[in-house]
This record gives structure tokens, sequence and C-alpha cells, in this order.
């Protein structure tokens, strides 16, 4: 079964494609939860785009300090290279600023890989449910330090 994306804009609660996510620099697809089906991609990922690390990382509610972890990435930041995360269990929530300054709501869900690119604002937030397990690509993991656009010079 494919499940429908959902991604919309959220103030105005419309609806978005995959069109506009691409428009916006964002890639995003569904490729299901099997390894020999969703593996080959992230190869193919790494390889196009340079990302020599995988690793994962999973958020729950039995997380040390999970409140402290979560507030790092609440505040609107971007980072230096690519943020990419494949979603193997649980549910997250990205807010994206769009290239028209509004906000981008996409929740990702097991199967879905999502690639926020380098300098894009963006938010996260997980579910309700407080899990996520996602595997991550990186170039090189220092790139992924935070760059808060509240302490980033006007411009």
């Amino acid at each position: 079964m494919v499940r429908s994306m959902r991604a919309i804009y959220r103030t105005s609660h419309e609806a978005v494609d995959v069109a506009v996510l691409e428009a916006n620099g964002i890639h995003y697809r569904h490729l299901g939860t099997d390894p020999a089906l969703f593996q080959p991609v992230l190869d193919e990922l790494k390889g196009k785009r340079g990302y020599g690390t995988q690793d994962e990382v999973t958020l729950s509610p039995q997380t040390p300090n999970l409140p402290v972890v979560l507030k790092k990435f609440d505040d609107e930041h971007a980072h230096d290279e690519d943020e990419v995360r494949f979603v193997l269990a649980g549910a997250g929530v990205f807010d994206i600023r769009a290239n028209d300054e509004r906000w981008l709501r996409i929740v990702v869900e097991p199967g879905d890989l999502i690639v926020v690119p380098a300098g894009k604002h963006h938010r996260f937030e997980l579910t309700e449910a407080s899990t996520i397990h996602c595997v991550r690509l990186f170039k090189d993991p220092s790139g992924w330090v935070p760059r808060y656009r509240s302490e980033s010079p006007p411009g």
C-alpha cells in the first residue's frame, strides 16, 4: 500500500506535493522499510552526493535528557551540509522555511526519505509518540552543527 505524503503550508493547511518540495530544494521520497529496497537507494544517494558516513539514531522517551536534546532542534536553524534522514520507525515533523518565507510542514514516517539542503532554515520536533528511529547520511558529521537564524547576521 502506498501512503500519501503528509505535507502542508503551516498557516493555510494547503496540501503540498513533491513538486513544491523540489522547487524549494527539498528532496522527499517514500521508499518503504525493506532494507533490500531502501539501502540501494541510500547507497546511490551517497555516491551521487558524496555522503561518506551512514549511521542510525533513535530518540524516544527513554533517551536521556530528551527535552534538552530536542531543544536544539526547536529554533529555526540551518546546517553547512544537507540534513538527510530516512525513517525506519516512529515519526517526526520538519518545519522548513520555503523560498517565499512561508513554513512548509512535513511529517516523516517509516519509509520516508527527506533531504533538507545545506543552508535551508528549518526546525524539527517529534510527534506525540515522542519516538523516531532514523538512518542519517553525512559528508562530514561536523558540518551538521546548527546555525540558528536568530544568531545570523541580517542580509
